[in-house]
């Protein structure tokens, strides 16, 4: 083995034990903050709906952060390619009828959901 290749393989090791590290620590303050968001009781004490919030925007912050930390190790640097995403295909007037479908679903799902809050407070 040469000294050139024994540092790629060091490089590899240190940029992979990085990665485990910064996995562990998310999954950590996600498990504390879902502890925490437990802990926290009903949400109609002063203070908490916003204590809650910041705790559920943390979690989605931290879960995104594990997102591209995965993404990257499995699809680039150090370890390589490990898959080739297939390209997207054309824009056809089929997927743009099922877009704006789907665009008026979660709409009319949004509508009917906030005419429901507005009655039932």
């Amino acid at each position: 083995m040469s000294s050139a290749e024994a540092d790629l393989a060091a490089i590899r090791r240190r940029t992979l034990n990085l990665y485990d590290t910064v996995t562990l620590l998310m999954l950590l303050g996600i498990a504390i903050l879902i502890a925490y968001a437990i802990h926290l009781g009903p949400l109609t004490s002063p203070g908490t709906q916003e204590s809650f919030g910041l705790a559920i925007a943390l979690m989605a912050l931290m879960g995104a952060l594990l997102f591209h930390v995965v993404d990257r190790t499995y699809r680039s640097w150090p370890l390589g390619r490990r898959f080739s995403p297939t390209p997207p295909g054309p824009v056809t007037l089929q997927s743009q009828v099922r877009f704006v479908k789907a665009l008026v679903f979660v709409l009319a799902v949004a509508a009917i959901a906030y005419i429901l809050a507005g009655l039932l407070t």
